[in-house]
């Protein structure tokens, strides 16, 4: 998929590896380490021959050397089934259009949702994708075959941000690693009680949580905020309830940060006008050790 809106992200994040956060369970042959043995070229121990092994894992010059039978055991790469599970409620399409921005977390989700897809599917990985709105849950199914990360692309721009989105159903049919992007405005707790779950069962689960700039830097004189999902709450802002509506989004998304570490979750808190390339380069990095930008 080398054209189209998506075309230079896929070509910037062209190369990336997404790996796996731990040993995955044998299946299909693919480029993530399982927690089986197999018959790769490369060689990581010697185990004593067992009725039932396959003799051409024998090591027939030790064998003659010694006078002993040793199998040769090696890594088994798998592959790794991903679901990209994107939030499309209303919340997302902010700022609007009409506010004149280049930005917005809807675009911003959908171009990361892609290009994630497109790194897995590079390495061989069945990828899906489950978008949620009011509407409720749009699906397709991970696959590996060629075309699939358009499939995800079209079914993306066909999806508009409305509605609440109870993203947690994204679970119902989960592969082994789910990336969810959202911005952490539904039911969180519902939301991160599915992802424990699923971290506990063996499952991986990344979060991008996106945040608008706007969202960070409200604009100076009169404002009025108004909730997308419940269009009955609104509050207008002021110079000193800007300076207060900051200091509590700050409190909040520290907490949202921590519940989600908290869960087991890979975590990442992307602002819609940083690169999408970065963007993705971050959240499919390996966790973040101590003292590095998480």
């Amino acid at each position: 998929m080398a054209a189209g809106p998506y075309g230079a992200l896929l070509e910037a994040v062209r190369g990336v590896r997404w790996p796996a956060q731990r040993a995955v369970s044998a299946g299909a042959t693919g480029v993530h380490p399982s927690h089986t043995r197999g018959s790769a070229a490369e060689l990581v121990e010697y185990r004593p021959y067992r009725q039932g092994d396959d003799p051409r894992r024998l090591d027939w010059k030790l064998l003659a050397r010694s006078d002993r039978a040793f199998t040769r055991l090696a890594p088994h790469q798998a592959v790794l089934g991903t679901l990209v599970a994107v939030d499309a409620s209303a919340s997302m399409a902010f700022p609007p259009v009409a506010a004149g921005t280049t930005h917005d977390k809807w675009s911003s989700a959908r171009h990361i949702a892609v290009a994630c897809a497109a790194i897995a599917h590079a390495a061989g990985d069945p990828v899906g994708l489950c978008a949620v709105n009011g509407d409720g849950a749009r699906r397709v199914a991970p696959r590996t075959r060629r075309g699939i990360v358009a499939e995800i692309a079209r079914a993306l721009d066909d999806t508009p941000a409305r509605g609440s989105a109870a993203l947690e159903r994204a679970f119902e049919t989960a592969s082994a690693r789910v990336l969810l992007i959202t911005d952490c405005l539904g039911d969180l707790d519902a939301l991160t009680r599915a992802a424990r779950a699923h971290v506990a069962s063996g499952g991986e689960v990344r979060v991008a949580h996106v945040v608008s700039r706007a969202e960070l830097e409200v604009s100076r004189g009169a404002v009025l905020a108004v909730d997308p999902e419940q269009e009955h709450i609104a509050r207008s802002l002021d110079a000193t309830s800007r300076v207060q509506y900051r200091a509590a989004f700050d409190v909040w998304r520290e907490r949202v940060a921590r519940e989600w570490r908290d869960a087991g979750v890979v975590y990442r808190e992307i602002v819609d006008d940083e690169p999408a390339d970065v963007a993705v380069r971050r959240i499919v990095a390996p966790p973040a050790t101590r003292g590095s930008r998480p």
